[in-house]
């Protein structure tokens, strides 16, 4: 079994009047089966309202299924006594960086968490140091987060739920609030996560051009999954992800255009250094 696996899950939201009677029912989240391998980096897509935010709150156990499973590590989310153990293996990373961070010091607030886990005092400074070094903001540590830019904050977050050493991070948007910079910089420090501490990472995000280094994409539309596959196998569908009112890599889209004009690009192309090389070799007399 994967670190988060999935049967049949769905989840409603459900409206009530003034006086609590159901006004209507909204499936979010319909019949979704997924099985995500440990230190996987995955990609989850969306347009707004596909129900790609409401999957992620399932994998910390914010949300439980209306009906369907999901299991964290083995561990159903449904029960009670799973619910510490789930919330210790899969951490949490949302849009907004300041709804997440609460201390006045920067390593102040990246311990909060394993305090609060019972862990020991020298442990604790041991986590908070390699957790901000893993994500570039050791030097950083003594600053308060106010004076910190939105890319700075956003990995603060990311640090502070390191510290508590899970399995798995799951950063629902994590960068839709900060600038191109700033998202360059919390994209690097999850790609690093993933490739040197071999932390499972679940990335939902609508930003096309951050998940050209996962291991696998899942793209989300209306509470369904819509398309899976390699973000190369993902791309090559450009007509497709239009369809699901999706924008592709800007590169992706002029290797599509020049493809269309007779330019025999292959399909999928995801980097402006692909593009450069394949045009080169399509290019050149022979």
């Amino acid at each position: 079994m994967g670190i988060i696996r999935t049967k049949k899950l769905s989840f409603e939201y459900i409206r009530r009047d003034e006086d609590g009677n159901v006004e209507g029912i909204t499936t979010a989240v319909d019949g979704v089966d997924l099985d995500i391998e440990q230190g996987q980096f995955i990609a989850i897509l969306g347009h707004n309202g596909s129900g790609k935010s409401t999957l992620a709150k399932h994998m910390n156990a914010i949300l439980f299924p209306t009906e369907g499973t999901i299991w964290v590590d083995g561990m159903d989310t449904t029960k009670e006594e799973n619910l510490w153990d789930v919330r210790q293996t899969a951490g949490m990373v949302f849009q907004n960086p300041d709804n997440q961070i609460i201390g006045q010091v920067v390593e102040e607030d990246v311990g909060f968490g394993p305090e609060n886990l019972g862990v020991p005092t020298k442990e604790i400074w041991e986590r908070v140091e390699e957790s901000l070094k893993a994500v570039g903001m050791y030097e950083f540590r003594k600053f308060s987060p106010n004076k910190l830019s939105g890319g700075q904050k956003q990995r603060v977050s990311i640090a502070g739920v390191i510290a508590m050493h899970p399995k798995c991070i799951v950063l629902d948007e994590p960068t839709a609030m900060l600038d191109p910079n700033g998202r360059k910089e919390v994209i690097r420090a999850v790609r690093a996560l993933n490739d040197v501490e071999k932390i499972t990472v679940i990335l939902i995000t609508h930003y096309m051009e951050e998940i050209i280094h996962a291991d696998r994409v899942f793209v989300m539309d209306k509470g369904h999954i819509a398309m899976e596959g390699t973000p190369k196998e993902i791309f090559s569908q450009v007509e497709r992800l239009k369809e699901l009112r999706l924008d592709v890599p800007q590169v992706t889209l002029l290797a599509h255009n020049l493809r269309l004009q007779g330019i025999p690009l292959p399909k999928g192309i995801l980097t402006t250094e692909e593009f450069v090389t394949e045009l080169k070799r399509v290019t050149e007399c022979p």
